[in-house]
C-alpha cells in the first residue's frame, strides 16, 4: 500500500511539471502570395515516385491551383523533398540567358548519420516564391509506417496546406 502511495505522488509530481499552454496556439498567417497564386510548379525531390504521385494527386483533386510544367510560368513552386529547404530556389526570368531546363540549385539540410538506429524519414513540402526564393510556407510529415500510411506523407502535407488556407 505504501509503495502505491509513493508511486501516485511521483506520477502527480511528474505530470504537474509538464507546462500546459494557457492559450491555444494560432497557426502562422499565410502569405498573401499563396492566396493570390493561380499556377504552381510541382518539384519532386524525394526520390520516391509513389510519395510524389500521392501528393500530386491530392493537389489535382484540390483544384485550387493550375499545375504547370514550366517553372517560369508558375506563381509558386511546391517543393516536395526529404530535407528542409534552406533557400536558393530562384527561377531565372525569361530572356536572362539562364536555361529553364536546368534544375535550380536548392540548398537542403544534409542527412545526418543515424548510427545504429533505423532512420526516421520525413517529407517536407515547401511553398516557394520562384522570383525571390522566399519560403512562403513549409511543413513536414513522418514518412511511412503502419499508422501514417506508407506513401501518404506528401498527400497529408498538401491536405495540411489546404486546411490552413480554409482558415
Amino acid at each position: 500500500m505504501r509503495n502505491s502511495a509513493y508511486l501516485f505522488v511521483a506520477c502527480f509530481l511528474v505530470s504537474s511539471a509538464v507546462p500546459i499552454p494557457s492559450q491555444a496556439q494560432t497557426p502562422a498567417v499565410l502569405s498573401p502570395k499563396i492566396y493570390s497564386a493561380k499556377t504552381v510548379y510541382f518539384d519532386d525531390r524525394t526520390n520516391s515516385d509513389a510519395v510524389a504521385n500521392e501528393a500530386l494527386a491530392q493537389l489535382k483533386k484540390w483544384r485550387r491551383f493550375q499545375i504547370v510544367q514550366d517553372r517560369q510560368q508558375a506563381d509558386l513552386i511546391f517543393l516536395l523533398s526529404e530535407s528542409a529547404y534552406r533557400g536558393g530556389y530562384i527561377v531565372p526570368a525569361p530572356g536572362s540567358g539562364d536555361s529553364a531546363d536546368s534544375k535550380p540549385h536548392v540548398k537542403m539540410d544534409p542527412v545526418s548519420n543515424p548510427g545504429w538506429h533505423a532512420p526516421v524519414r520525413a517529407a517536407f513540402l515547401t511553398v516557394i516564391d520562384p522570383r525571390t526564393g522566399e519560403n512562403l510556407w513549409s511543413d513536414s510529415h513522418v514518412w511511412g509506417g503502419l499508422l501514417t500510411g506508407k506513401n501518404s506523407a506528401g498527400e497529408r502535407l498538401v491536405k495540411e496546406l489546404q486546411g490552413q488556407m480554409k482558415k
